[in-house]
C-alpha cells in the first residue's frame, strides 16, 4: 500500500506482533510511543510523534492483561485527542468484556456497554474490531462500529486443507449465525450443540443436532476461553461418529490449562488467529494472521472507502 504522511499508526503493546503485521501491509512504521508504569501500577503514556490534524488508528486489545490493556487503551486516546489528532480509530482485535452483553441475573452489569461509554467518553471516534461476540455490542456505541470477520482468512485455510464430507458444527445456539454463514460459503452441512452453562466457564453438552457420523467436523466458535466447551464437543462429536474434529477459534484467550485440555481432547487441529498473541505454544495449534485483513480496513476507513468487500469471502 502505499504511503501517506496524514495516517498515523500507533501499536498499544498488546499485540506487537499482529501490529507489525498491519505496519507492514500498510508500509508505515508504528509511531513512537512511550508506556510505563509508576511504582504503584498507574500506566503512563507520552506520544512520541506529531499527531496534529492526523488520522490516527491505536492498536490495543483488551486481552490479558484485561483491565492493564484497556486503561492503557483509554490513556492513549486521551492522550492523542489532547495533542489534536483529527480522528482517533481504536483497533481492538479482541473486545474484552464482550460476554457481559446483557443482564443474565439479577443486579449484574452490562459491561459490555460500559466499555463502549469508556471508549467513548476517553475520546475515540471510531473502532475496529474482529468477530465481536454478540452484534448487539455495536449497537452499544454512538460512534461507528466497524466488525471483521475471520471467515476469510478461515476459509483460506479450509480449502488448503481440501476437507471432503464436512460438516460445520456450532457449539452453542448462540453461535448459529456464524456457523450457518461459514458452512454456506464452503458448501457444507451444519449441526449445533446444546448446550447449557451452570456457571461463568463452565459447560454441559446436552444434545447434538445433526448428522456427524463419518464426517469431518469443523466446531466454529468465536472465543477459546478454558476449552471446556471446546473439549466437551469434541467428545460428544466423536461418540456420535464423526470422523476426524477440527476447532476453529478466532480469539485464543486460552486460559489457565486450556492448552492441556485440548492436546487431550479427540482434535486433529486448532485453528485460531492472532488477535491475541499465543502465549503457550502447541503442536495442535496452528495460527492464522489477521494482518492483512486489518491493514486492508485501515486503508479503506483512511480514504473513506468502503469495507463491503472484506466481508465478500473468494469462490
Amino acid at each position: 500500500m502505499k504511503k501517506n504522511q496524514n495516517l498515523a499508526v500507533f501499536s498499544g503493546g498488546s499485540n506487537p506482533v499482529l501490529a507489525a503485521h498491519i505496519c507492514e501491509y500498510l508500509n508505515i512504521a508504528a509511531g513512537k510511543i512511550d508506556i510505563s508504569s509508576f511504582q504503584d501500577g498507574e500506566c503512563s503514556v507520552k506520544i512520541g510523534a506529531n499527531v496534529r490534524g492526523k488520522d490516527v488508528f491505536i492498536i490495543q486489545g483488551t486481552c490479558p492483561p484485561v483491565n492493564d490493556n484497556l486503561m492503557i487503551l483509554l490513556t492513549i486516546i486521551d492522550a492523542l485527542r489532547r495533542a489534536s489528532a483529527k480522528r482517533i480509530t481504536a483497533v481492538m482485535p479482541y473486545y474484552g468484556y464482550a460476554r457481559q452483553d446483557r443482564k443474565v441475573e439479577p443486579r449484574v452489569p452490562i459491561t459490555a456497554k460500559l466499555v463502549a461509554n469508556l471508549l467513548t467518553a476517553s475520546g475515540a471516534d471510531r473502532i475496529l474490531s474482529l468477530e465481536l461476540h454478540a452484534g448487539q455490542i455495536q449497537g452499544f456505541f454512538d460512534i461507528p462500529v466497524d466488525n471483521l470477520y475471520p471467515s476469510v482468512v478461515f476459509v483460506e485455510q479450509i480449502k488448503k486443507m481440501g476437507l471432503r464430507n464436512s460438516i460445520v458444527v456450532s457449539p452453542d445456539a448462540g453461535g448459529v449465525d456464524r456457523a450457518r454463514a461459514l458452512a454456506k460459503h464452503i458448501k457444507a452441512d451444519l449441526a449445533i450443540v446444546d448446550k447449557r452453562r451452570p456457571g461463568p466457564n463452565k459447560a454441559k453438552i446436552l444434545n447434538i443436532i445433526g448428522d456427524v457420523k463419518g464426517k469431518n467436523c469443523l466446531i466454529y466458535d468465536d472465543i477459546i476461553d478454558t476449552a471446556g466447551t471446546a473439549a466437551g464437543v469434541a467428545a460428544a462429536l466423536k461418540k456420535k461418529g464423526a470422523e476426524k474434529i477440527y476447532l476453529l477459534g478466532c480469539h485464543a484467550v486460552l486460559s489457565g490449562n486450556a492448552v492441556d485440555k485440548l492436546e487431550k481432547a479427540p482434535l486433529e487441529k486448532v485453528i485460531v488467529t492472532n488477535s491475541i498473541p499465543l502465549k503457550t505454544p502447541s503442536k495442535k495449534i496452528e495460527c492464522l494472521s489477521v494482518g492483512k485483513l486489518f491493514a486492508q480496513a485501515i486503508n479503506c476507513i483512511h480514504n473513506e472507502t468502503s469495507l463491503s468487500n472484506l466481508f465478500k469471502l473468494k469462490k
